[in-house]
């Protein structure tokens, strides 16, 4: 008797999504459709993990419960806070079973007492806590994401209304601004243990005339029996011999307020007030830009600069907030960014920075210029310029220059691209320039000659993703740890690239619940990278936290391309596949697989029933199965396949708020081959 005989081909997943090559050309492991799948950095596809909602408050990704043994004899509902009637002990229900309730938020230590809830004995308890305890590493899934839920209902937005406006991280603290609930005035937030809280703002007076000494930080000013604590000292021109002029940041005044006319500092200086005092506010409706910088050297004097196209720049240092004035007459920049010691900001197509390391003074003679690009300026962007020297990229939206240089007296702006410029927000940097255009996706690379550089449009195999959404670009940042570019969209749809080194691995969509408004990509306190963003809600969320989306389901599917195994007319019998997947908790998702690009004149597998609500394409043309697996360790999960064709594509698809990203690495077919295709 004859065996057939069987082959084994196997092929792992990458090269990203493939909107443009012809199916049969396509490598065996890309993607022909996909959502919310990212390209591994070691190769596969990784599910992406979820975001949260972020204020301060314990994050619902550090969650745990406890188990503790009951014997119940009163009435409760889930989410009861509980408490030992002897241990004074805390916890709030979430999952309950015959003789175990489980809880989260647990203070204190429970023991052999009774149980309370609102005063009211409703069981007792047999045995203090105990960490985790499910049954099952399904139901621990759930249980965990029972406890984020609870952790999830503390957090909130900011009061206020509208968007976020901007978000940023600076010495380990979280900074927002919101509109005020009237809308009449944009707020400076900051994270706290207790959510968002507003910053204080001071105000400001001008001075001219400085003299005898130059003043401190924390000096009191005196005009008669009005006094106040400086909080900066801003010298704008001058000098302190008389000549000095600038402004000082100053608490509420004691006694009145300040009039023109001489006053004097507690650290011998004398000025020429030339106003009333001024409280600092912010107008509304301004989209923020930041960039945190060292002008002074010292290990404790990086601050935050930022602008927002609608106020004054300034600079912040987490207690201080000091408008900055160009002396520019609509003095209200869009984009800002620190380049060999200055200052740079755009209004429109003028391009200007400050004097070297004097973020505060904006004359000529001091260093201060001023650069026409001649279009709309839409962001900057630090390159790598050679091995030891780096340059500024200005991006207008049709134009690029590359400027050169240490300071206005030796600055080179050369026109780089005098037909391709950059949408606004989608520049950045990730071991080369990377930025949306017209003609999608481009890099901006340093060749191995000094100031001379390369272009290349990396997204044709996406356009079709690309082409509706161009207009509404929005957003982007990178993941270091991932050597990731992330491009936003308004409606909230984004898209994945990912690089080895500097070359591409591949591009996947992702779809998101809220959608981006603002985004920052920066190293924590820790030394750990943290992804922000802003929405529409007003809400500030966490990236690549959790396993949903602030609560909601994350749904993902993924289809590869049809594999033919270097024989697209050769008929094989499909007999079985080993699909390697890996990750670090349990999870589900469902598996099916499509014939001969899914014609309908095949006797396509039939449909099963799986225990997920799965969704993908081609519903009625697949079978159907489920994984539980609890992804401790790197594991092939075998699964029968039944049908004749030239070729076969894979189809993931799952939607959970419970299960952490997986990554799936390749697969193995088994199939036995046939006749030629006629």
């Amino acid at each position: 008797m004859r065996i057939p005989q069987i082959l084994t081909k196997y092929f792992g997943f990458g090269g990203g999504l493939d909107q443009l090559s012809p199916p049969i050309t396509m490598k065996e492991g890309v993607a022909i459709n996909a959502n919310n799948f990212e390209c591994g950095t070691y190769g596969g596809f990784t599910r992406i993990k979820g975001y949260e909602r972020y204020d301060g408050h314990a994050k619902p990704s550090d969650a745990q419960y406890s188990s503790l043994p009951v014997t119940v004899t009163g009435s409760y509902v889930l989410g009861n806070t509980i408490t030992g009637a002897t241990s004074g002990a805390t916890g709030v229900l979430i999952a309950v079973t015959a003789t175990t309730w489980f809880i989260t938020k647990v203070t204190g230590t429970f023991q052999v007492e009774t149980i309370n809830i609102s005063g009211l004995p409703v069981a007792t308890s047999s045995s203090g806590t105990s960490n985790g305890g499910a049954a099952t590493p399904a139901l621990n899934a759930t249980y965990l994401n029972l406890a984020a839920d609870q952790y999830r209902s503390d957090i909130a937005a900011a009061t206020g209304s509208g968007s976020v406006l901007g978000i940023w991280q600076y010495n380990g603290t979280k900074y927002k601004f919101r509109n005020n609930a009237g809308g009449t005035a944009a707020v400076l937030f900051k994270n706290s243990a207790s959510g968002w809280a507003a910053v204080t703002m001071y105000n400001e007076v001008s001075f001219t005339v400085g003299a005898v000494t130059t003043p401190a930080d924390g000096e009191t000013l005196t005009q008669g029996g009005v006094t106040a604590t400086v909080k900066r000292v801003v010298t704008q021109s001058g000098a302190w011999s008389g000549t000095a002029a600038g402004r000082f940041i100053v608490t509420n005044p004691a006694g009145g307020n300040f009039a023109a006319g001489a006053a004097t500092l507690s650290g011998g200086a004398t000025v020429t007030l030339t106003a009333v005092q001024t409280a600092i506010t912010l107008l509304p409706g301004g989209r923020y830009e930041f960039v945190n910088h060292n002008f002074g050297g010292a290990a404790n004097t990086t601050r935050m600069y930022g602008c927002d196209g609608v106020n004054r720049a300034f600079e912040f240092d987490g207690t201080v907030f000091v408008p900055i004035v160009t002396g520019m007459t609509t003095d209200t920049p869009e984009h800002i960014t620190a380049f060999k010691k200055h200052l740079f900001i755009s209004i429109a197509g003028s391009i200007q920075h400050s004097g070297l390391g004097t973020p505060y003074v904006w004359t000529p003679i001091t260093g201060a210029a001023e650069l026409a690009v001649g279009d709309q300026c839409t962001g900057f962007l630090l390159q790598t310029g050679g091995t030891s020297v780096g340059t500024l990229v200005i991006l207008n939206r049709n134009q690029t220059y590359i400027l050169y240089g240490n300071s206005s007296s030796d600055w080179n702006l050369v026109l780089f691209n005098p037909e391709a410029g950059a949408i606004e927000w989608t520049q950045q940097f990730i071991g080369q320039g990377v930025l949306l255009d017209d003609r999608g996706i481009t890099s901006i690379g340093a060749s191995q000659n000094f100031g001379n550089f390369t272009g290349a449009t990396l997204s044709r195999k996406v356009d079709t993703f690309l082409r509706d959404l161009m207009d509404t670009a929005n957003a982007s940042c990178i993941v270091r740890d991932k050597n990731q570019y992330r491009l936003f969209f308004s409606g909230g749809s984004a898209l994945y690239v990912t690089f080895e080194g500097t070359k591409l691995s591949g591009m996947m969509p992702v779809t998101l619940t809220d959608p981006i408004t603002c985004i920052c990509s920066q190293e924590g306190a820790n030394g750990v990278e943290e992804i922000y963003f802003g929405s529409s809600n007003g809400m500030v969320y966490q990236m690549d936290v959790g396993t949903s989306f602030d609560g909601e389901a994350i749904a993902y599917n993924l289809e590869l391309s049809y594999a033919h195994f270097g024989s697209p007319r050769l008929l094989k019998q499909y007999r079985k596949t080993a699909i390697e997947i890996s990750g670090s908790s349990y999870c589900e998702f469902g598996f099916s697989y499509s014939l001969g690009y899914g014609s309908t004149e095949l006797a396509q597998p039939s449909s099963t029933t799986t225990t997920n609500e799965l969704s993908g394409t081609n519903w009625d043309d697949f079978t159907w199965d489920s994984f539980y697996w609890d992804g401790r360790n790197l594991l092939p999960t075998e699964v029968d396949l039944d049908g004749v064709a030239e070729n076969i594509s894979l189809v993931f698809s799952g939607t959970s708020d419970e299960f952490d990203s997986f990554t799936l690495n390749g697969a193995s077919i088994n199939y036995t081959p046939r006749r030629v295709f006629r």
